[in-house]
């Protein structure tokens, strides 16, 4: 069976880059699955400014000049056209047309100097699609060969559109960050992580507290464990100094050099990640590491190449 995991911050910058050629246009025209937010909020909008803190994309939306909106009926019919090529997106688009027919675009004056921010975090296969939409590359559980549904999608009034894919949606008044625990953050504070790793609790759950290393994953996480040969249940506080400053270094490489192989379209060479055995030819154990009161996540680790520490505890975990 394949893991999955969500997309972590060198991804979401990826779909950072795929978003912010289309800040500074109006959106035409909304459709998508989603029932988070209503539809009807987006079409008319002006689509501002683009952000990305941790695993979380932050999109801006202003009340736009309608009258741009009106003249903008050819980007419509170009993404329409695109659209009903494809049965199951253009049933979608349909769909949320019918809920918004009618509906007027008057707005307050209060309203007009408005802007907000929708904030996207994704799920297992999460993705964000420009101009194109996603196809099914495998059949599912009842042997379907179907196309993935989309979220949301924005036409926007130059004619391209944006798909988002599995992902949850919230409204906010701005895009909560925190740049010296983001791990792509040129503000990192390393000196603030490593006295985060050094508590009294096993790395593995350290590492995956978003407010201690925001953007740091469970594929970050298993590898820059192994780079830095450290088990994942060693207590941080049992560590030397040494210890955890090399693991702050391979989070801050690892996700450096995952974010540049993403902007080049390459794939990264995984060291431990749904490996079955590592560099060496050790054999390698998967298991499903969490604490108590949080998730457990899939786990892979040598036991040669990541000793563990001498008043290394025993904690409950579930071996597969």
């Amino acid at each position: 069976m394949k893991a999955a995991d969500m997309p972590e911050g060198p991804t979401v910058r990826r779909f950072y880059s795929i978003v912010s050629p289309f800040v500074s246009q109006y959106v035409v025209k909304v459709g998508g699955s989603t029932k988070q937010i209503s539809l009807h909020d987006l079409k008319g909008k002006s689509f501002n400014s683009c952000q990305v803190h941790g695993k979380n994309l932050y999109l801006e939306f202003t009340i736009s000049d309608t009258k741009a909106v009106g003249n903008a009926s050819s980007g419509i019919d170009n993404a329409k056209e695109y659209t009903e090529t494809r049965e199951i997106q253009s049933s979608v688009i349909q769909a949320t047309s019918k809920e918004q027919s009618g509906s007027s675009q008057d707005v307050g004056s209060a309203e007009s100097h408005m802007s907000r921010w929708l904030r996207f975090h994704f799920g297992l296969y999460g993705s964000v699609r420009s101009n194109e939409f996603a196809r099914a590359k495998q059949a599912n559980k009842r042997g379907d060969w179907r196309d993935p549904t989309p979220r949301l999608i924005l036409n926007f009034e130059a004619g391209g559109f944006l798909v988002f894919y599995n992902c949850r949606m919230a409204w906010c008044s701005s895009p909560a960050s925190e740049p010296s625990c983001d791990v792509l953050s040129p503000e990192f504070d390393t000196e603030r992580a490593v006295r985060a790793l050094s508590s009294s609790r096993p790395v593995c759950f350290s590492l995956m507290d978003q407010k201690c290393f925001s953007g740091v994953g469970n594929i970050i996480k298993n590898e820059i464990l192994f780079l830095a040969q450290i088990h994942p249940l060693s207590l941080g506080s049992a560590l030397p100094i040494e210890k955890l400053h090399s693991l702050v270094h391979h989070a801050l490489h690892f996700t450096s050099a995952w974010l540049s192989s993403k902007m080049k379209n390459e794939g990264l060479h995984y060291h431990i990640y749904m490996k079955e055995y590592c560099d060496k030819g050790h054999k390698v154990i998967k298991e499903k590491l969490g604490p108590d009161y949080g998730l457990k996540r899939l786990t892979w680790f040598c036991p040669n190449c990541q000793p563990q520490v001498k008043c290394y505890q025993t904690l409950p975990v579930s071996i597969l």
